[in-house]
């Protein structure tokens, strides 16, 4: 097993890429180990979690590839509302202490009771489909990397 302390910060982007896929509970972690695609074990000992996306390992003829799994989400599609709606959708999915993101063209909420629940009591239509969620995720159609994330330094 290869142990892992931090991400490459400089990877090697010319090299073929073999993803360790990873449960976003999991990647929030900072003590774990797991398997790459072609069987390579890993254990993480990090300072901060790694994101999906991150060179977390590098050889002379491959890189290692963070690769968040895909999870079943519900999705609010905001083609049809008004900004405060989805103001109001963000407000009441935080009040439950839920986890939230918001893309674009629509909001994201892990499958979970607790939200299929909200969603009926305050009549918002949803679709439940599969993505990677990253939560505390705020895309805008104009984009704004420095409001595009909260961050880690997010607390309450």
């Amino acid at each position: 097993m290869i142990l892992i302390y931090s991400s490459i910060f400089e990877p090697a982007t010319n090299l073929p890429v073999v993803f360790l896929r990873v449960e976003r509970r999991t990647l929030a972690k900072r003590l774990w180990r797991g398997t790459a695609a072609d069987g390579v074990e890993f254990g993480f000992e990090l300072a901060a979690p790694l994101a999906t996306g991150v060179t977390f390992y590098q050889t002379a003829t491959h890189r290692y590839v963070i690769d968040q799994a895909r999870e079943p989400v519900l999705e609010i599609q905001l083609a049809n509302l008004p900004p405060s709606a989805a103001a109001g959708i963000g407000w009441a999915v935080g009040n439950l202490h839920l986890e939230f993101s918001s893309e674009a063209t629509r909001l994201l909420t892990p499958d979970e009771p607790a939200a299929r629940q909200l969603f009926a009591r305050i009549q918002v239509e949803y679709t439940a489909t599969s993505s990677v969620f990253r939560a505390g995720r705020f895309k805008r159609s104009q984009p704004n990397p420095a409001l595009d994330d909260l961050g880690l330094s997010h607390k309450h």
